[in-house]
């Protein structure tokens, strides 16, 4: 298992996490080519965290599954922007921290697979005897 870390995205973490939850458990190779047609900011930094994590195990993006994708809130920059009568408001300018993590894809035997090896040692028993 493999994974990547970006920190401090100026991006906010609910409107990441959408795009996050889309991802999870696909195949990696799958997951960029969706990302790469979501029109989101997001999309954009998880299609890279994907990328990095993949490379950083040294997989190939056709081999590996995003096991988990997880954004969390970073820190928050405050503004204040001027209102009427000398009074302010506060802007919060969000951050987030995007976490990927890849992992190999364990193949499932299918019925078909399960059968011919159970008729095979069937048929290695019948040998033996």
């Amino acid at each position: 298992m493999s994974k990547a870390l970006i920190k401090y995205i100026r991006l906010s973490p609910t409107k990441a996490r959408l795009i996050a939850r889309q991802i999870q458990g696909m195949n990696a190779e799958l997951a960029l080519a969706t990302l790469k047609f979501t029109p989101n900011k997001g999309a954009k930094y998880i299609a890279n965290a994907i990328s990095s994590a993949v490379a950083n195990g040294g997989f190939e993006a056709d081999e590996v599954v995003v096991s988990s994708c997880r954004v969390d809130a970073g820190a928050v920059l405050k503004r204040f922007r001027p209102r009427a009568r000398g009074s302010a408001s506060r802007i919060r300018k969000p951050t987030s921290h995007i976490l990927v993590e890849v992992k190999k894809e364990e193949k499932k035997d299918t019925k078909d697979e399960k059968k011919a090896q159970s008729t095979t040692k069937k048929v290695a028993k019948k040998k033996e005897e």
